[in-house]
Parts: structure tokens; sequence; C-alpha cells
């Protein structure tokens, strides 16, 4: 298991991406899952990084994420579950309706489109707050 608790900014993605590729590459996981586990981590990263303490009075030296990485059986296979925990405002981004993918950019609404991607390009996702916590975990199979 691999963890870093680290400011929640977003100069702070390349520490957290790297702690990813070493666990990756130590596992060998193949290229292709690789960079799918790697975007997702980096879309639910910045969206810690953005918004979860933003409005809140958490003063800025306590405004933390920790990653946690570790081996998982995924679905019968080897793979890996990452946690992103914080203690920003409770937000649960899987209770967000899917967009419409079938509509054009022009007509659909502003955002969602990361957290639908982290959605098709994991095998599981949870949230739950626990604590005062935002625990996102995220699994992948390789």
């Amino acid at each position: 298991m691999k963890e870093i608790t680290i400011d929640a900014k977003n100069e702070n993605l390349a520490r957290v991406s790297a702690l990813l590729d070493e666990f990756l590459d130590d596992a060998a996981a193949p290229v292709g899952v690789a960079m799918k586990i790697s975007v997702a981590l980096e879309e639910m990263f910045v969206n810690v990084a953005n918004y979860a303490y933003s409005g809140t009075d958490v003063p800025e030296d306590d405004r933390k994420v920790t990653v946690r990485i570790e081996d998982a059986k995924v679905n019968g296979s080897s793979g890996v579950k990452i946690t992103l925990i914080d203690h920003g405002k409770p937000y649960d981004p899987l209770a967000k309706e899917d967009p419409d993918t079938t509509l054009s950019a022009d007509v659909r609404p502003i955002g969602g489109l990361g957290i639908y991607m982290v959605k098709k390009s994991m095998d599981n996702v949870s949230y739950e707050n626990s604590g005062g916590n935002n625990v996102f975990s995220m699994e992948k199979a390789f």
C-alpha cells in the first residue's frame, strides 16, 4: 500500500501521479489500463483540489487530501483500489445524474463529464461520508 496526505492543491497532482505510477509499475499493470487509472485519479484529485474546500471555513493549512493506493481483488482479478479522503464539504459525486452524451456539446450543460468518465473507465466506484470525511474509492482490475 502507498499513501500520501498532501495539501489539496492542483500543484500537488504530480506527486500523487508519481506515487500511482510507481505502484502501477511495481504491479506490472498493462499500459492501457494504467493510463485509464491515471486519468481517473487525476480527475478525482483535481475535483477535490478545486471544490472540496471552496466556500468552507477550513483553514488553508488544514485543506488536505489523503490518497491511498492498494492492491485489490476486483471481479476475481488482481487490481488496484484508490481511495481519496478529504474533510471538505460533504459531496457525493456519484449522486449527480449522468450527462446525456447524445446531445451535442453546444446543447449539453457544462460539467459532469469527468465523473462520468471515471464511472465508465473504472470497474467499481463508491462514495461515503464517514466521520465528517468524504471517502471516494475506485477500483480497476488489470
